[in-house]
């Protein structure tokens, strides 16, 4: 069965994959490409966020039930992941800003930063679901 969980980490996949794919383009100078791509990954990540906030206003909070060497990287894994995934969206917002306004030079500063952050914060959401529903889960009464 495909739960709410998984649709989450399907679109942080799809994301994280759009992401690459966007960059590849515009690295070989395949602006329509790089665009298509891009506004993909941003309407994956826009239907995650809300996917997101819904699952956890339905279901609440999942313990992690790991325990040695994995709980540690575990929850360092989530912190840094968490703190990104709040710092990423005002970097979006205005990497997508920029380009809308055609400011390209200023795009491109930007998107050097913004980039491999949201591929991180991408990724390391699907590696947290992984963790936390495939392995080590225990819902909280």
């Amino acid at each position: 069965m495909f739960s709410h969980a998984s649709l989450n980490a399907s679109l942080n996949a799809a994301s994280a994959l759009c992401l690459l794919a966007g960059y590849i383009a515009v690295r070989r100078r395949r602006i329509p490409i790089h665009r298509a791509c891009m506004t993909a990954a941003l309407a994956c990540s826009l239907a995650f966020l809300i996917s997101y906030v819904v699952y956890h206003l339905q279901v609440g909070s999942v313990r992690f039930q790991g325990q040695g060497l994995i709980r540690p990287i575990y929850f360092t894994l989530l912190l840094s992941h968490a703190i990104l995934a709040v710092a990423i969206v005002p970097l979006v917002i205005i990497t997508v800003r920029r380009a809308l306004r055609r400011q390209f030079e200023l795009h491109r500063r930007i998107a050097r930063w913004t980039l491999p952050l949201w591929c991180y914060v991408s990724f390391t959401g699907v590696l947290v679901y992984f963790l936390l529903y495939h392995f080590y889960a225990t819902p909280l009464p």
